[in-house]
């Protein structure tokens, strides 16, 4: 009841007042660094670097512009409501008084027994109907006044949400969409009527049961004969350790995953069979610790990863695979260490990575083939090859291809398009 509500129409001036230096600012900058390369003076790789980089900054000058506008009037529309709140909370005390009630500072409301004549305050006292009826009349004038006290709590808990919404970058022309440089940047599209603002949702940290794991030691042994349509298999572990771990993080529309597992220990494995579903024979062997931890991000339909990877051991295996949803040939032998970092991205059902391998001991190994994920459906095209007399190394190279995420992609240009011709 007593702030002084004037201050965040003043507040609200100084805003648009930024927002006016900011558009001379954007302006100067346009004039002297972006013209830089706008002419014939300067080409090449640099030149295009520089004109993607320069133009993201122009961007963000346009951007702070616009969100300085938008917070501006969403304090003139606080200024705006919390005058009107006021007022009718202030109706609302005066007429409980102008009832007979009396309401303290707080907003506690009484009846007012220092207005009744002396023989009015006996009636009362003694007369049980009269108690009644004003117990009654203070909780209908005490509910009034909570509901315009609870007004102004809600429309101020709004107008907090609604600036700390217009702060957060909402990465509408980032990742290829536009001029966008930052993820992290102004809110180029911050909203400044207070009437359509939403609460600002915080980054969602989603963590499954499985987030962390630890087994070990562990060993065991198992065999199983070639049947009808089912594999033959051997299989014995000597697991000393395996730790596994899994998060999920979501923000401004960008979903964020890794995994790191790390395991210490010997393994041979061998499968054989011919089913209805192809031809399977693999053997392998492998003592020694791995380490793998790769970060995955994706923004609707563009998707990239990074994963580092490392072992120290000994490992052999040879095999081959003709089946529905994988065809792949390979070998590899190698003994020593090796430390590997692969990166990729998608965009449209469509994936190209990278990967590259240093090795410290002698090995060699070859594969080739693609299959499909089990989990995604999406199609992995591939190979890999590396040699090492001693120091030396290996590449890699993944295609990938998700057959719903393409047609999604192919759906969206045609919508696209048919837009455009509307």
């Amino acid at each position: 009841m007593t702030t002084g509500l004037g201050l965040l129409a003043s507040t609200a001036a100084k805003w648009d007042s930024m927002a006016g230096e900011l558009k001379k600012i954007e302006a100067r900058y346009g004039e002297t660094v972006q013209k830089i390369v706008m002419g014939d003076n300067w080409s090449g790789v640099s030149a295009g670097v520089a004109q993607t980089r320069f133009t993201a900054t122009r961007y963000e000058y346009a951007a702070a512009q616009n969100q300085a506008k938008a917070i501006a009037s969403l304090l003139r529309g606080a200024h705006e409501q919390f005058v009107e709140f006021k007022s009718k909370l202030e109706s609302a005390r005066d007429d409980a008084i102008a009832a007979g009630m009396s309401v303290s500072e707080q907003g506690q409301v009484t009846f007012d027994y220092s207005r009744l004549t002396p023989a009015e305050r006996s009636a009362y006292q003694h007369d049980p109907d009269d108690h009644a009826a004003i117990r009654a009349a203070v909780d209908k004038w005490q509910k009034h006044i909570d509901d315009r006290v609870k007004a102004v709590s809600e429309a101020d808990t709004h107008v907090k949400d609604a600036l700390e919404a217009a702060v957060v970058d909402s990465n509408r022309d980032a990742l290829g969409k536009g001029a966008d440089g930052t993820l992290t940047g102004f809110n180029n599209y911050a909203e400044g009527d207070l009437a359509k603002a939403k609460k600002h949702e915080p980054a969602d940290i989603r963590t499954h049961t499985d987030a962390f794991a630890m087994t070990g030691p562990d060993a065991g042994f198992t065999v199983s004969g070639m049947k009808y349509g089912k594999e033959g298999s051997i299989k014995a572990y000597a697991d000393l350790f395996h730790i596994a771990g899994h998060g999920e993080q979501t923000s401004g529309g960008v979903e964020l995953s890794g995994v790191e597992d790390i395991y210490g220990g010997a393994r041979a494995t061998g499968n054989l069979g011919i089913t209805d579903k192809g031809f399977v024979g693999k053997s392998e062997v492998s003592a020694g610790v791995r380490f793998l931890q790769e970060g995955r991000a994706e923004y609707g339909p563009h998707t990239g990863y990074v994963r580092v990877e490392a072992f120290a051991g000994g490992e052999a295996s040879a095999g081959s695979k003709l089946t529905k949803e994988e065809v792949t040939v390979g070998a590899k032998a190698f003994a020593g260490g090796k430390a590997s970092g692969a990166a990729g991205v998608e965009g449209g059902g469509l994936g190209l990575g990278l990967m590259a391998e240093g090795w410290v001991g002698p090995g060699a190994e070859a594969w080739l083939g693609w299959k499909e994920d089990e989990k995604t459906g999406a199609w992995k095209i591939g190979g890999k090859g590396g040699l090492s007399p001693g120091l030396g190394g290996a590449l890699g190279l993944e295609i990938t291809v998700d057959p719903d995420k393409v047609k999604t992609a192919v759906g969206d240009v045609a919508h696209e398009i048919g837009g455009w011709f509307d």
